[in-house]
């Protein structure tokens, strides 16, 4: 099983692609994969799925998700144990995981590679997706700023200015992209721009920290 949520939820068996049902079915999938091998309760599955607005009977619309889930990955998968189910895959099975590992180990390029756009890209309003999307984000930028020092130490320079430039404009206040930034265009032969970089960081970083 390959659970995907660093873009729109997905999930493939055998490297085909599963049907995952409708937006439910896929919210209850995504918070299983959030925490895989870990029982989710009953009571936390129904508020994050529904908040406050709760099916009359809120018990049985998630034991009705579960069957549909189920029916979708294959009942073995999503195990019922008390004081709710359990997504019975190994950690790994979800990229997320394996993303959080490859960048603990510094392997930022290989990464960068599972990324596959905005996190949990179905949910644009769910708390529980904006919370893992938050985390995620800010790896995929650590990430990033870890490859690019990486391919500044092996002395490239000129083919990253671009990038940085997009970057700093996102991210005005990374030290790190604005020092990367500096020795690109100085690698680049652009010493006089390098310098302007320098002050703009200056006086940017000195105003707001």
């Amino acid at each position: 099983m390959d659970i995907r949520i660093l873009g729109p939820i997905t999930a493939y068996a055998d490297d085909t692609a599963l049907s995952l049902g409708g937006q439910r079915e896929r919210a209850l999938l995504a918070l299983f994969a959030l925490s895989p091998g870990e029982t989710l309760s009953t009571d936390r599955l129904i508020d994050e799925l529904w908040g406050e607005d709760l099916p009359a009977n809120p018990a049985n619309a998630l034991q009705a998700l579960v069957s549909r889930l189920r029916r979708s990955l294959g009942a073995e998968l999503i195990v019922t144990r008390p004081p709710g189910y359990v997504l019975d895959v190994e950690p790994d099975a979800v990229d997320a995981v394996r993303f959080r590992s490859l960048v603990d180990a510094g392997q930022h390029g290989a990464a960068l590679e599972l990324w596959q756009g905005t996190p949990l890209a179905d949910f644009p309003f769910e708390e529980f997706a904006q919370r893992e999307r938050a985390a995620l984000e800010e790896l995929h930028l650590l990430a990033t700023e870890g490859r690019i020092a990486a391919e500044l130490d092996r002395g490239s320079g000129a083919e990253l200015v671009p990038e940085l430039e997009e970057l700093i404009a996102a991210h005005p206040l990374r030290e790190s992209q604005r020092a990367s930034q500096m020795l690109a265009l100085y690698r680049a032969g652009r010493q006089a721009d390098a310098l302007r970089a320098y002050t703009a960081a200056r006086d940017v970083l000195g105003e707001e920290l």
